[in-house]
């Protein structure tokens, strides 16, 4: 048997690999951009895949597949197609789709690809010779009836990022956000020093500190939800430049309709579809609550770091699990591996949205944008980076940190800044002499005060109370 089958297009005969299920688009696509061996993920392929399901949903039942056009289907070939599409959708047939990312700046390679693969196993599963000429279930006619890629492959991109966002990334940072507060309440009693500047600062508490943390990842998770319903207007339906042509009225909200009901998304139709079909507004929008939480796990991250240098001079005031060697010449060296891992996948996350923002401000004239496959691989793999980073710090990193009460406490007495509580009573000035004068005789602020009897004992007492020194006071 011959490695290779002939296929046919609008531009002649190509041949392809013998029992590949695409035909000869896609294959003309492998040849044209042997650029990168990056093809799309995995998401942006299954939401192409439940995208032509929905579209094959809406055809059959305005009555477009089997009526009395060109080609009609029959009730089997139909159920075969959309079976087909499901397939597709739940990650079937993953090695068919080898079309590089940097293609057609629509995406045409990549919608044929998937129209050629569901066509030919639509062929195969109702019983078919997908390898024959002609093909019953068209990958053109059939599979892609009613649609254009400007419409249908933004629509993907749409829906793959809303689903991920809202099932996997939103899950993720809800973790996070919970743990850090249950570490704020366990650690609530721990008093430490702040720090400004690197610099010492009053006290406050452990779990004050990681209750910042806490509320930081909360409002991540509401800065996700925005990115999600940045994206659930759905070009679908606007066909080649946004008018429709060739497909019916209600066809782009049935789509969207089952498109929300298969996805658990409200996702809907575009309000006004030259809009959705040329721009991606939407796209870099959401990318940019993206970076932002990017930017806010990199300052936890980082921050928990600091909190856990050391072991001996460094903070160590929390400890954090140990999950390597740190060192190929150091013995006993452990580093903060999981932080570090964090910070470069948010730098990259962060790097991501200048390709965006270009990809979504200068890639689009008239009515299209001409990026949208390198905007649908960057913005799921920020996804992806951001949920898989997350979901490894909760596990590896937060899950197993310890706090280190005697360290924490141990150099609030020594602080400088102290000194603080002592403004109301003595006023700025003389505080800050005291300060000074504190570290130039390696003294603490309540030994020097004692000693120079600034304030009776009790009222001294009071005033340098630290944990008072953490809240408010009338």
């Amino acid at each position: 048997m011959s490695d290779f089958r002939t296929e046919r297009d609008s531009m002649g005969e190509v041949r392809v690999p013998a029992d590949a299920y695409y035909g000869a688009q896609t294959q003309r696509a492998v040849e044209n951009f042997p650029i990168s061996g990056w093809r799309l993920p995995p998401a942006m392929i299954q939401a192409m895949g439940w995208v032509k399901y929905a579209c094959g949903v809406a055809n059959r039942d305005l009555g477009k597949l089997t009526g009395t056009g060109k080609n009609p289907l029959a009730d089997d070939q139909v159920d075969a197609m959309l079976k087909a599409a499901e397939e597709v959708a739940g990650g079937g047939l993953p090695d068919q789709f080898p079309v590089d990312v940097f293609q057609t700046g629509s995406g045409t390679s990549s919608n044929m690809n998937v129209n050629e693969v569901i066509s030919n196993r639509a062929i195969e599963i109702a019983g078919g010779d997908r390898l024959q000429a002609e093909k019953p279930i068209h990958p053109n006619d059939h599979v892609n009836m009613g649609q254009s890629t400007n419409d249908t492959f933004p629509t993907a991109i749409h829906v793959a990022t809303g689903y991920q966002i809202h099932n996997v990334l939103i899950p993720a940072l809800t973790k996070m956000a919970d743990d850090l507060k249950a570490k704020a309440q366990q650690w609530d009693k721990i008093i430490k020093i702040g720090r400004t500047h690197l610099m010492d600062a009053t006290p406050l508490r452990l779990g004050q500190e990681f209750g910042g943390f806490a509320r930081q990842l909360e409002l991540s998770v509401r800065r996700a939800e925005q990115a999600r319903d940045a994206v659930l207007e759905l070009p679908v339906g606007g066909t080649a430049v946004g008018s429709g042509i060739n497909t019916h009225p209600e066809f782009g909200g049935r789509v969207a309709k089952v498109l929300a009901e298969k996805t658990g998304v409200p996702f809907v139709e575009a309000e006004n579809h030259f809009e959705a079909n040329a721009q991606r507004d939407a796209l870099v929008q959401a990318h940019g609550n993206l970076k932002c939480i990017a930017q806010t796990l990199f300052n936890v991250a980082n921050n928990i770091r600091w909190l856990g240098s050391g072991p001996r001079c460094g903070f160590y005031e929390v400890a954090l699990p140990s999950r390597q060697p740190g060192s190929s010449i150091m013995p006993g060296k452990v580093n903060p591996v999981m932080c570090e891992s964090m910070m470069q996948l948010c730098a990259r996350v962060m790097g991501n949205d200048t390709c965006m923002t270009v990809s979504g401000a200068s890639g689009g004239n008239f009515q299209l944008n001409i990026m949208m496959p390198v905007l649908a691989h960057t913005v799921l793999e920020s996804i992806q980076l951001l949920t898989g980073g997350t979901d490894a710090f909760v596990e590896f990193c937060l899950n197993g940190m310890e706090a280190n009460e005697e360290q924490c406490e141990k150099a609030v007495e020594q602080s400088l800044s102290m000194c603080t509580s002592l403004n109301p009573l003595i006023g700025y000035d003389k505080a800050a002499k005291l300060a000074k004068q504190a570290f130039a005789e390696g003294r603490t602020i309540r030994e020097l005060c004692q000693a120079d009897g600034i304030l009776p004992e009790a009222e001294l007492t009071e005033a340098l109370d630290p944990w008072k020194m953490t809240e408010p006071q009338a």
